[in-house]
């Protein structure tokens, strides 16, 4: 069973989750709706004032603009939110609206980003539906025989120490939760156990230490280059006291601008199916999608969304 036939499983076997949608008009997000109202994997609402696609349900921000306007302002007042603006952001910013449902239990979790940036997916759900624990991101790549897991490759530009091991942690977590697979996570750097010094390999090696600490449960590595987190014959002769020995599964960046670059440098030079970026961290799932998605990559954050 692939990836992705086996997250719909995951998904059939669980309670139907309702998923709320922004963007509506965009042909790939409506062939993925479709999909998965045809398939019975999930509810969808979607945010708007009408829609052509049978079993969807549509909500009008109109409906709801007196009771999200005050519940908004008083979210967001001490940080210079006015009521006037808080109506302007609901009626024409469909994320606010989406998180303003979650957090009053309308729907389960959110997916957006076909036409929109990150940030402009993101930003709401920090706002809104942030806890105080650190929200990271990670992406799904699908070569087919193998799943991984990237992060952060999409959020925390620069974490030190302390959130990287977070970052790990809720990353192995998402792993194991997503495909019921033991995660092996190793924290990557240009550096295998010592064999490179300077600021960043430090800070990995404290990572490593710190996520251990955090999660005696898991199994984490580090600090590993890439070639001996995937290779055995590569680990044995750079890392011979490895804890995992060339079959990685979870892979760690030390910053966003590896983790970003590396995703996408997977994603271009081979066959992989790419879902996310996938958030976690947050009180409820919000899910970001990248604006090259595919409908098929849409169907899988969507049924992500659902086991979060």
């Amino acid at each position: 069973m692939n990836f992705l036939d086996n997250v719909k499983s995951l998904v059939m076997n669980n309670e139907k989750k309702t998923i709320i949608m922004t963007e509506g008009e965009d042909p790939r997000v409506k062939e993925a709706i479709k999909n998965v109202i045809d398939n019975k994997y999930c509810n969808i609402i979607l945010i708007g004032e009408k829609s052509d696609i049978p079993g969807v349900k549509v909500i009008n921000p109109n409906d709801y603009i007196d009771s999200f306007s005050n519940s908004l302002y008083e979210l967001r007042k001490d940080k210079g939110l006015t009521l006037e603006k808080a109506r302007e952001l609901l009626l024409n910013n469909y994320m606010y609206f989406a998180c303003m449902l979650l957090i009053n239990n309308i729907g389960d979790g959110i997916v957006s980003g076909a036409t929109h940036t990150s940030m402009e997916t993101i930003r709401p759900a920090l706002e809104l539906l942030k806890t105080d624990k650190l929200a990271s991101s990670f992406f799904i790549m699908d070569l087919n025989d193998k799943v991984y897991l990237f992060s952060d490759a999409a959020l925390n530009v620069n974490p030190n120490s302390e959130e990287l091991s977070i970052i790990g942690v809720d990353s192995s977590n998402s792993y194991k939760k997503i495909t019921n697979n033991i995660p092996k996570t190793v924290f990557l750097s240009y550096s295998s156990y010592g064999s490179g010094k300077g600021e960043s390999v430090d800070k990995v090696k404290e990572a490593v230490l710190k996520a251990r600490n955090l999660d005696p449960s898991n199994i984490y590595d580090g600090e590993l280059q890439v070639d001996a987190a995937l290779e055995k014959s590569v680990s044995d002769l750079k890392s011979p006291n490895a804890v995992i020995k060339g079959d990685a599964n979870v892979f760690i960046f030390p910053d966003l601008n590896s983790g970003n670059i590396g995703y996408k440098l997977v994603k271009e030079f081979s066959n992989a199916k790419c879902y996310g970026p996938i958030m976690q961290g947050l009180k409820k799932p919000v899910n970001d999608l990248s604006r090259g998605c595919t409908s098929e990559e849409i169907v899988g954050v969507i049924l992500l969304t659902c086991l979060q």
